[in-house]
């Protein structure tokens, strides 16, 4: 299949690779000169815009920082609508807000008759260079059908969550648990050492115990508890604060704008907002137990 990948970060570069690896032939466009050269080498066709990049595409995909990038690269003048094709398939994988989602597809519906997906993906960097991300699917069940197949060589878990915009739901909602359940890990982690238990035990307790959950048994933020986890390299790599962040700002806009109470969701929002302003906003969100320990 003919596919346009246009966003090739962190996330969507690993995504671009692995379409390639299973043959599709991709027009992939990012204002990084470098990932593109890389790309080119594995087979992959660099292109001048999105506008070149969706012309003759039979499927576009997006994988963008935030709403206003997703905006610019569809509905400008060089944009994907610029050189999409009439009814051709599209799919969005940014984290935005939903309604930016519903915004865009309607905009590519009445100009060109796409029909587009949003899909927001969770897993990280390393999902997305294993090809085992979860995709959280908002399209028509037609168009999940056309897609299914093609996410699935990226990903592991595809999930069709309802109508264009319900994968961003998925998202925030999920992330929105995700920062405040690495808040109460931090808090009891270090709450634990400043009483004087050792931390190991500590984490195994609680691993084996109802405190249980992926920010402690998979990610824990104290350092040297999971070998694997950022906490026992620095804070580095994985999923940075300044993200969890901007997830977390999504979440609490929206509950606004719904009239939801997110009590937690905002101190959560404050704590890593905090965070970010002492210039720590790239290191892993666990870092966010920092902000609980003493200084050493």
């Amino acid at each position: 299949m003919k596919i346009a990948f246009i966003g090739l970060g962190n996330m969507g570069a690993p995504m671009a690779r692995n379409l390639i690896k299973a043959g599709h032939a991709l027009n992939l466009f990012d204002l990084n000169q470098t990932v593109l050269k890389e790309l080119a080498e594995l087979g992959g066709s660099i292109s001048d815009s999105p506008r070149d990049a969706a012309q003759g595409a039979e499927l576009v995909i997006t994988m963008l920082p935030a709403a206003a990038h997703v905006r610019s690269v569809w509905l400008n003048e060089d944009g994907v609508l610029a050189g999409i094709g009439n009814g051709v398939p599209a799919v969005d994988c940014s984290t935005i807000d939903p309604q930016t989602a519903r915004d865009v597809a309607a905009a590519a519906a009445a100009k060109h008759g796409v029909v587009m997906a949003d899909a927001p993906v969770s897993g990280g960097t390393g999902g997305a260079q294993a090809g085992t991300l979860t995709f959280m699917v908002g399209a028509t069940p037609e168009l999940f059908a056309t897609l299914q197949p093609v996410l699935a060589q990226m990903g592991r878990n595809i999930v069709h969550c309802g109508d264009v915009g319900t994968g961003q739901i998925a998202k925030i909602c999920n992330n929105l648990l995700l920062g405040i359940s690495m808040v109460g890990v931090s808090e009891a982690m270090a709450l634990g050492d400043a009483l004087g238990i050792d931390t190991q035990v500590l984490a195994g307790i609680i691993n084996s115990s109802t405190g249980r959950c992926w920010s402690s048994d998979t990610y824990n933020p104290w350092p040297g508890v999971i070998e694997t986890a950022p906490s026992s390299r620095g804070y580095t790599g994985g999923f940075g604060a300044d993200l969890m962040l901007k997830d977390l700002g999504l979440a609490t806009e929206a509950a606004r704008q719904a009239k939801q109470p997110v009590i937690l969701g905002a101190v959560a929002q404050q704590l890593y907002q905090s965070m970010s302003q002492r210039g720590e906003g790239g290191k892993d969100f666990s870092a966010i137990i920092n902000s609980y320990r003493k200084p050493e």
